[in-house]
């Protein structure tokens, strides 16, 4: 009889494609609740997962027969791990693959910030545009100015990699320093946390959530940085307290922000909505069409190796 694999979500064709060839799959179209899941998963070998998707203990524990959870993400905080490792279920993510465009993605956030784009294209179709101003919408140079970058993992660098197009350079915080040959690759310099903040004129966080990194970004990170600075996240939304970047960009402690994630995604403050210093977007990362394939056929392949018995190519925990 085939392996029974569950899909449990929108993605791309091509991990169905690729898993229905020897397994039995079920693709699922919609989002499912914690409820439904349990009620789901019960007789799977494998399940494809995104971050959306409540895996907890209850979940894996209704599944008997279950061998993998491969998450279609880089992250995997939507994964009960503990309860996996218990149960000997590896669980797998789908890294590298998404690096340049989440790295991209970080920059149009960094551009539309500095020159108040999203303003300009509103103005543009709401007022209409009547002629050049010389002092209207005035944003920031970005050639040589201080790029930031908290956590100085493969997005982090590929952030700091596109950062010399603009002469900048770069600082850099995370657990560890990196090799002298490293941090001359990227122009990139080791400094404490308190420097990073102090002076980086962008900032921008490609962070996995840890317990470490929870709510590392509140109000009294704000407040030591720049005035003119600007905040960058398009990795965990739960890295900052967003009650307190409303604040900070309220009262000016920050120019702007732009956010690709939310604190309580996918519900975003609303008083960070009537905000025009911060450009929001929903979720956006990876969202190329050849990174979401990649990623489809990654999540896929994990899932192949293990159901044919072998090791996954990209687990984050194994039995």
């Amino acid at each position: 009889m085939k392996k029974r694999v569950l899909i449990t979500n929108l993605i791309p064709e091509a991990a169905y494609q690729k898993l229905s060839r020897r397994f039995q799959v079920t693709w699922n179209k919609h989002q499912l609740t914690e409820a439904q899941l349990v009620l789901k998963i019960k007789s799977f070998d494998a399940v494809l997962t995104t971050l959306a998707d409540p895996v907890t203990a209850r979940v894996l524990n209704s599944a008997p027969h279950l061998k993998c959870v491969a998450n279609f993400a880089v992250g995997f905080n939507n994964i009960d791990l503990v309860t996996a490792k218990s149960r000997g279920i590896w669980v797998t993510n789908t890294p590298d693959v998404l690096t340049e465009a989440t790295a991209d993605l970080a920059w149009a956030l960094i551009l539309a910030c500095a020159r108040r784009v999203p303003e300009g294209e509103k103005f543009v179709r709401t007022t209409g545009f009547k002629g050049w101003g010389a002092l209207f919408l005035l944003g920031q140079d970005l050639f040589g100015k201080t790029l930031g970058v908290y956590g100085f993992g493969r997005i982090g660098k590929a952030v700091a990699w596109r950062g010399r197009g603009w002469n900048m350079p770069v600082l850099y915080h995370q657990r560890h320093q990196e090799s002298s040959v490293v941090e001359k690759r990227y122009n990139a310099k080791y400094v404490s946390f308190k420097t990073l903040l102090n002076q980086s004129d962008i900032l921008s966080i490609n962070s996995p959530l840890t317990p470490e990194t929870r709510h590392r970004f509140t109000y009294q990170e704000f407040k030591q940085m720049k005035p003119n600075s600007i905040f960058i996240n398009a990795s965990r939304g739960l890295i900052h307290k967003e009650a307190d970047l409303v604040k900070a960009l309220k009262t000016k402690v920050i120019a702007s922000a732009g956010l690709d994630v939310y604190e309580f995604e996918p519900m975003i403050n609303k008083d960070l909505l009537k905000l025009s210093n911060c450009t929001l977007l929903p979720h956006l990362g990876s969202a190329t069409l050849e990174t979401r394939n990649k990623m489809a056929l990654l999540a896929a392949e994990n899932i192949e190796l293990v159901l044919l018995g072998c090791r996954p190519k990209t687990p984050v925990l194994s039995k």
